[in-house]
């Protein structure tokens, strides 16, 4: 696939940010898509930007991990940049973000909120934070993979991926290492998936409605084991290996003694071991080139324990005549072994653009298709 710098960002990004910000536009320049893309920044202004979602009045709303805040990104108008103004502080890993009717869910580390009809109660220019519900207060308070990103399901339920609170560990609290389906308004919870270490990316296929998955591999086996994944969920209640295999065939020299490969799911995809798969999308808009319909972009947030740096960057799986190809979509973030930005989560807009946001940047850019 033929990437080239994308350098047409400079021009955007000096138009965006005038005063004080070369530094910024020159390494967003430095990013790589395929012909035809170009990347643009929407804001630098979110701290630590996780999981995204997009309310039907164009509001985009963030997640955080450790900067404890949930952001309202409001369209520009009549100004060079969107206004970005916090909804809520002082969470503990609000790093999940879901819309269902107009409401707004938070996902925090042992709790989901509420935040009732949000583009309503949204002021331009206002900073005061919003009054929230408490919609569950069920989950395990571990911060290790403890964040918690959300789903919507067609169902319209909540789905949440509970990570497991050590590299490798088997938990007395059986909802460790699962996928929990939540009701939205009750807050009652059950178990989707198992055997899950540490999913951040749910997302649902276009055509088979079935959800998929990301889950990052232990760590401490090796530089190349075991490999990242992207699952598929086909029926409720399966079990996804962890902790007695990863990878689908890589037993655990600890908990995989005297169990069996074949009575576990294995990943419909592996990714370069300690890449970490993070936010999946599903692409459904028109704007892109038909290649890319139902594609699956993902988020590599990168390495942070492997001697050569891997990840940092944008990847997709995209079907060609009954083949699946899988391939880097975005570059540039990691320059040698020096990284200035680590993608995080990628959502599909109505209008078919592609947002990235990148939490070590606080950036959030937009992908469009020059047909």
């Amino acid at each position: 696939m033929k990437m080239k710098p994308n350098w047409i960002v400079l021009l955007v990004c000096m138009l965006a940010h005038p005063l004080g910000a070369a530094d910024t536009a020159d390494k967003i320049a430095a990013l790589s898509l395929p012909e035809g893309f170009t990347l643009s920044l929407v804001t630098d202004k979110v701290p630590n930007a996780r999981q995204m979602a997009l309310s039907p009045q164009g509001i985009l709303y963030v997640g955080t991990r450790k900067a404890g805040n949930v952001y309202a990104v409001l369209p520009a108008q009549n100004r060079d940049d969107p206004e970005v103004i916090v909804i809520a502080s002082d969470l503990t890993m609000p790093s999940g973000v879901a819309f269902i009717d107009g409401d707004l869910y938070v996902g925090a580390v042992d709790r989901v909120l509420k935040y009732s009809n949000i583009d309503l109660d949204l002021k331009r220019n206002s900073q005061t934070e919003l009054t929230a519900e408490v919609v569950s207060e069920d989950l395990p308070d571990k911060s290790h993979h403890g964040w918690k990103s959300l789903s919507v399901g067609s169902d319209g339920y909540l789905y949440v991926p509970v990570g497991v609170p050590c590299n490798i560990c088997l938990s007395d609290n059986p909802m460790f290492g699962t996928i929990q389906r939540m009701h939205p308004d009750t807050g009652v919870l059950s178990t989707y998936a198992r055997g899950v270490r540490n999913s951040v990316g749910l997302a649902w296929h276009p055509v088979s409605g079935n959800m998929w998955f990301s889950d990052n591999g232990r760590d401490m086996l090796g530089e190349d084991v075991p490999s990242d994944e992207i699952n598929e969920i086909s029926k409720e209640n399966a079990h996804y290996g962890y902790p007695f295999f990863h990878a689908g065939d890589i037993a655990d020299p600890e908990f995989g003694k005297g169990k069996k490969a074949a009575d576990y799911i294995p990943p419909v995809h592996k990714i370069q071991a300690h890449s970490a798969a993070l936010g999946i999308s599903f692409y459904e808009g028109n704007q892109f080139p038909q290649k890319y319909h139902n594609a699956l972009f993902i988020a590599e947030h990168g390495s942070w324990n492997r001697k050569e740096k891997v990840g940092y960057r944008v990847s997709v799986i995209r079907w060609e005549n009954g083949d699946k190809i899988y391939e880097p979509f975005i570059t540039g973030w990691l320059n040698g072994e020096k990284n200035w930005g680590r993608p995080n989560d990628v959502l599909v807009t109505p209008d078919g653009d592609l947002l990235v946001s990148d939490d070590q940047a606080g950036a959030i850019y937009r992908i469009s298709y020059n047909r």
